[in-house]
């Protein structure tokens, strides 16, 4: 039987550790925004609306870095629950454009400070300084170089 604390290869791999922290950090900002019934995701949409005003499937998708059909989804959920709206955009008719309703500008305000616990807590448990590095470490990450991959 696999033991938790058996050493793998894998624990040698960057994308598992980076999948591992990224389930934790998801599940200590999920926590806290709990109390009002959001994910982490969720909120991420409506604070992304919040700023921008309305934007597509698209441009949300890119700007949070989610499939297109995964942030077509979530923005779905939204929709059906009130929190935003979708409609044909004014300048081409082959895209939605998705925008908050008054339903979900009061969700967006009142899961703001629960968001903003949670990056405090997030910086008590590692450190203020820590995470301001973590979070430049991590912008600063290549994943591609633009170069061919080798095909296997």
């Amino acid at each position: 039987m696999l033991s938790t604390n058996q050493p793998l290869g894998i624990d040698q791999c960057n994308c598992n550790a980076m999948r591992r922290a990224s389930r934790q950090i998801t599940r200590l900002y999920d926590a806290h925004l709990q109390p009002v019934g959001l994910r982490i995701t969720q909120f991420l949409i409506l604070a992304a609306l919040a700023e921008g005003k309305s934007a597509t499937v698209n441009m949300l998708a890119e700007r949070l870095d989610v499939e297109r059909t995964a942030m077509g989804k979530m923005v779905g959920t939204l929709e059906r629950d009130g929190f935003v709206t979708m409609k044909p955009s004014p300048t081409d008719g082959r895209y939605r454009v998705i925008e908050l309703t008054r339903e979900g500008d009061a969700l967006h305000d009142k899961a703001s400070p629960l968001w903003s616990a949670a990056q405090l807590e997030f910086a008590k448990l590692n450190g203020a300084k820590s995470v301001a590095t973590l979070r430049k470490e991590l912008d600063a990450i290549v994943v591609e170089d633009g170069a061919e991959r080798p095909e296997v």
